[in-house]
């Protein structure tokens, strides 16, 4: 199966997966080859499924962030999991370097966000700009290396490129990200922006599920920075 999938867990109801950086989580226009086909070529495969494999999508990631997803393999686990995004029951956890350093170590964002669609480009504005969404989350400076920060992010809503747009909003964009003004260190790298742990229920029967995945530690920025003195990662207790 060269489909360069990595998969952390599976059972008939979920299978969790570490998205790589700049792999699409669905198809889009590009037409290059995007992590739900990948999953669906897997199971397809590794279980002599005849026919179409039906894999449902529960979150997104942005193209050029990697880290832990979860997908669902029937309908029902699929609108159960949304469900759980839906009541706070789902949380997700990210590791950003930015540039620069916060001014307050920590804190939460809440804030409006509207997209345009034309460009791909998202925004803070006011609430009462149409199509405003609420965006909020929680941060917290790690450690600090010169010019760049560790932070933790936990995302409270899931709106397009939010981590990305909110940081930027502080003055610290998110090293590697073109869009949102932080390549000017970064020329040439991987966005700094990594899905590293994953809780939720599992639809079914219920078990608590937590899933942490390290950062490309070998990689800048990640490599000016102690990341296992900072994320314990264990296999979840199933």
């Amino acid at each position: 199966m060269d489909n360069n999938l990595t998969v952390l867990y599976e059972d008939n109801q979920i299978i969790v997966v570490v998205k790589p950086q700049n792999v699409p989580t669905q198809a889009d226009s590009s037409g290059d080859k995007d992590l739900l086909t990948m999953i669906k070529e897997y199971v397809k495969e590794k279980y002599d499924k005849p026919g179409e494999v039906y894999i449902g999508l529960v979150h997104r990631l942005d193209r050029p962030t990697g880290g832990v997803m979860v997908f669902a393999r029937t309908s029902k686990a699929a609108a159960r999991l949304q469900e759980q995004m839906k009541t706070g029951f789902f949380e997700k956890k990210y590791l950003a370097v930015t540039v620069g350093v916060p001014r307050d170590r920590q804190g939460r964002l809440s804030q409006y966000l509207v997209k345009d669609e034309k460009n791909n480009m998202v925004r803070v504005v006011p609430a009462a700009v149409e199509g405003a969404k609420k965006a909020e989350l929680e941060y917290k400076v790690l450690e600090i290396a010169g010019s760049v920060a560790l932070v933790d992010i936990r995302l409270i809503t899931g709106r397009s490129h939010q981590a990305r747009v909110q940081m930027q909003s502080l003055g610290t964009p998110i090293f590697g990200d073109a869009k949102y003004g932080g390549d000017k260190l970064a020329k040439g790298h991987n966005l700094a922006l990594w899905a590293y742990e994953l809780r939720f229920y599992h639809p079914v029967n219920k078990n608590p599920f937590v899933f942490k995945v390290f950062p490309p530690t070998d990689e800048v920025p990640w490599n000016v920075f102690p990341i296992e003195s900072h994320i314990k990662v264990a296999r979840p207790s199933i």
